[in-house]
């Protein structure tokens, strides 16, 4: 179904996890990409992005709003599915398997820290490398080959990159040619997260759809602009959009 400009998988995070082990289990690779408000904003502006996220094989709503909204266009997703949440049920899927995985973003010292922290929850994850290439890295063909071969040389089943929409994303789908048996999930900040780097919303804010709100008292000198000028209206006009798409379709 189509939510806020994107075409969203309406699954929840267990079928995400049986999707990607029946895919690996036949050798076949692929994207994940888990939409928040800001991501839908950010597409609706830009075609090319658009299309990004429209090739991913899995599009599950990561966002609150989106939630929301399919429910008011009587066409709901069985729950919000994250990227932060993904790291770790996936995680927890490659240990069973024997499946390699490989942490890509981050601040300094954040894959490692997360791979340390996987690897206790999960014991016998194979962690097959970190990599925490400076901020930049990838506006240079040098610096996205220099990545790529090296995450390519670990030989993961399982990539988290935790970079941001859309640089995430455009690694990510580059990094599919050259392993196109493994599966990526562009998962932004759930690096830093996993690592303790960085805290996560308790569970009753992130179910309440105000994950938002702790971030932004965490980071406010990043993320004040983004959330309260750009995303706050996106999703109020979504949700207003959605209301009136119902109330319409009553009549």
């Amino acid at each position: 179904m189509v939510v806020g400009g994107v075409a969203v998988d309406a699954v929840a995070e267990y079928d995400v996890v049986r999707w990607v082990e029946a895919a690996l289990e036949a050798g076949r690779g692929g994207r994940i990409v888990t939409p928040n408000v800001d991501i839908c904003r950010a597409v609706a502006r830009d075609s090319t992005l658009r299309e990004l996220v429209r090739s991913a094989e899995i599009v599950v709503a990561d966002g609150m709003p989106l939630v929301w909204a399919a429910r008011l266009l009587g066409r709901p997703v069985p729950e919000r599915v994250t990227g932060a949440d993904l790291l770790w049920s996936l995680s927890g899927l490659a240990a069973r398997r024997g499946w390699p995985v490989h942490l890509l973003g981050g601040p300094p010292g954040a894959a490692a820290g997360a791979a340390s922290t996987l690897s206790r929850r999960f014991p016998g994850l194979r962690v097959s490398g970190v990599s925490a290439p400076p901020y930049g890295f990838d506006a240079t063909a040098e610096g996205r080959a220099r990545v790529r071969r090296e995450v390519v040389a670990a030989r993961p089943r399982i990539v988290f990159v935790g970079l941001g929409f859309p640089r995430q994303d455009r690694l990510a789908d580059e990094l599919r040619e050259d392993l196109p048996d493994a599966w990526f999930l562009g998962c932004g900040a759930a690096i830093a997260f996993a690592a303790g780097t960085l805290p996560r919303a308790p569970e009753w804010m992130r179910r309440a759809g105000l994950e938002w709100a702790f971030r932004l008292a965490c980071e406010p000198r990043r993320l004040t602009r983004r959330y309260l000028v750009n995303d706050l209206p996106f999703a109020a006009r979504l949700l207003t959009t959605a209301l009136a798409a119902r109330a319409a379709a009553a009549r």
